[in-house]
């Protein structure tokens, strides 16, 4: 069965055309190569519904101020374990799904009643995760969201549960974080971002799903409601007791003696629940994807399959993907495709369409190497298992229409500046494990480089010498994926220059055109992207002010260790 669906990823190509290189350098080695993390937990996967996240809708208020407040307790993630004991935002993992409407500024007041000793292993040795500070410090980011510096969830920005009154970091905003929504319909999540940790709190369950709406989407009368939802996709492992377990290193560098490069699980997780399933009618049913875990990246294809999740055949007469949406909105035009490879960080939004499927079963099934796209480390393949048994509710009179929304391309001219952008890793000499990451070869606390114009239009163009795919994002904005081009990665070692080996390539076929705000810079190739740095609506601001973001690879182990650099938005 394995075999069967790694065709799929036969030569690793993707919906651009890039094929990417399967020759391992001593960096992938060095990760593929120590034994597979297992918990030895037994699970099996679909007998769990797969549960929905509750909803707080904003009411449109002036000033309205919402508490969410970051707790211990405990959940069933799976039939056969017993309670987990986690953390969330409002008592769930994830957390409670915010609605705001686009021009309708929200509040949201973050408190924490986390405990003091936390729940996974801290590398005192990794930058901001130092022993004299707080093991239980927290900050809250709305990811994909344009919203000033003091709200943008700042990784020096932590605070514990004694708030304002205990110890913080040197970002702290004391006041509830202001989001303006200034944004058209977009799926928008939030999550920890604490400086050195971030891996650990999110890993522990703070995410949650932030959904803006406008009077554009409900004019296309798309699928709503009960039969519109929000699917959070993160890996686990787990002890026989139900805990989590997030592995130590084994065989590390002396630098970061627990640290680890990345975490890969043994079980997906969807919306909290150990490979669930989910009874649908046959009717057209709208899915916001997240892909919010550490490290994975995931290929997902529906296949056939009986009741059990058991797949049948390899056929592809199975009901197609229409995505609508990704990280910054919606698409100008619906695009169908048959599968969805989807990086830590990113948002797809899509339409199944179960008409005519009725007493049909259908497996959502990953086939991403991990890491991607070497391989090496485990590959749990159960997703989501879709039964079309439900009872038709009614007629179904949603729509995907041919036309969307409207698309405004940012076109880069002769005074756009190009920034180029080093993704690089430093390696142990003896075998090539990853002892740090760097982005703009530079660590996080050494002098910022990046400091484009509010207003202003820039490229970046990350230039990845590394092993890696990482999925890079950039906070405030949302950016156009321009092209992708290859270059000769030892001459750029050995000079310093940029050697091109091949004609730049047109986006994948579902990042154009798209309002993007993390994106794949695969290995050997230069990845551009242009973006104006514009600033919330009705911001106050003075010539010469200087508003601080990030930007940084979103996956967490990379994130934590140096793959993050502060960037200025000069006014």
């Amino acid at each position: 069965m394995l075999s069967r669906r790694r065709l799929l990823q036969r030569g690793l190509t993707t919906a651009a055309g890039l094929t990417l290189s399967k020759t391992v350098p001593a960096m992938q080695q060095a990760m593929a190569s120590p034994a597979q993390v297992r918990s030895g937990v037994r699970l099996k996967p679909y007998v769990d519904s797969l549960p929905v996240p509750p909803v707080i809708r904003a009411t449109g208020k002036p000033r309205e101020t919402i508490d969410i407040e970051m707790g211990q307790f405990q959940q069933k993630v799976h039939r056969d374990l017993p309670p987990t004991t986690l953390w969330g935002y409002n008592g769930s993992w994830p957390g409670p799904t915010i609605e705001a409407r686009s021009g309708q500024p929200l509040s949201i007041n973050w408190v924490s009643k986390l405990p003091t000793t936390h729940l996974l292993p801290i590398d005192h040795s990794i930058h901001g995760a130092e022993s004299s500070l707080p093991a239980v410090r927290n900050v809250a980011h709305l990811h994909g969201a344009c919203a000033m510096p003091d709200d943008d969830g700042y990784p020096e920005a932590w605070f514990t549960a004694q708030g304002e009154h205990g110890p913080h970091g040197p970002k702290f905003n004391p006041r509830p974080s202001s989001y303006p929504n200034c944004q058209p319909s977009t799926t928008l999540w939030y999550h920890d971002h604490c400086l050195g940790i971030t891996r650990l709190n999110v890993y522990a369950g703070l995410a949650g799903f932030y959904l803006i709406r406008d009077e554009a989407e409900k004019a296309l009368n798309l699928p709503q409601g009960e039969f519109e939802i929000p699917l959070m996709l993160q890996d686990r492992l787990f002890h026989r007791d139900g805990s989590l377990y997030y592995p130590k290193v084994v065989n590390g560098p002396k630098e970061h003696p627990i640290w680890i490069q990345e975490f890969y699980g043994d079980y997906n997780c969807v919306n909290g629940k150990v490979s669930p399933f989910l009874e649908v009618e046959p009717r057209k049913y709208r899915f916001r994807i997240v892909n919010a875990a550490n490290a994975r990246f995931y290929h997902l294809r529906l296949f056939i399959s009986d009741a059990t999740g058991k797949i049948q055949n390899d056929s592809f007469d199975v009901p197609a993907f229409q995505q609508i949406g990704t990280d910054g909105g919606l698409l100008p035009a619906p695009l169908q495709i048959r599968y969805l490879l989807i990086g830590p960080g990113e948002r797809f939004d899509i339409v199944i369409d179960f008409a005519d499927c009725e007493g049909k079963s259908f497996s959502l099934v990953n086939d991403a190497p991990a890491p991607y796209t070497m391989g090496g480390q485990y590959l749990p393949e159960d997703v989501l298992l879709f039964k079309v048994t439900k009872t038709p509710s009614g007629k179904d009179t949603s729509v995907v229409p041919e036309a969307l929304v409207p698309f405004e391309p940012l076109v880069p001219t002769y005074a756009t500046r190009e920034r180029l952008l080093l993704v690089s890793e430093k390696e142990r000499p003896s075998d090539g494990y990853v002892i740090t990451g760097l982005l703009g070869n530079a660590r996080w606390h050494e002098p910022i480089t990046e400091d484009p114009k509010a207003g202003a239009t820039e490229i970046w163009s990350f230039v990845n010498i590394t092993g890696d795919v990482h999925p890079l994002h950039v906070h405030l904005v949302r950016f156009q994926v321009l092209n992708r081009q290859t270059f000769d990665v030892q001459t750029y070692q050995q000079t310093g220059k940029l050697v091109f080996t091949g004609k730049p390539m047109a986006p994948e076929s579902n990042e154009r055109p798209a309002h993007k705000d993390t994106i794949k810079s695969y290995p050997g190739y230069v990845t551009r992207v242009v973006m104006r740095f514009d600033l919330p609506h009705g911001a106050q601001m003075s010539p010469g002010d200087e508003l601080l973001y990030v930007w940084h690879c979103h996956i967490l182990e990379h994130e934590d260790n140096e793959m993050m650099r502060p960037y200025k938005v000069v006014v």
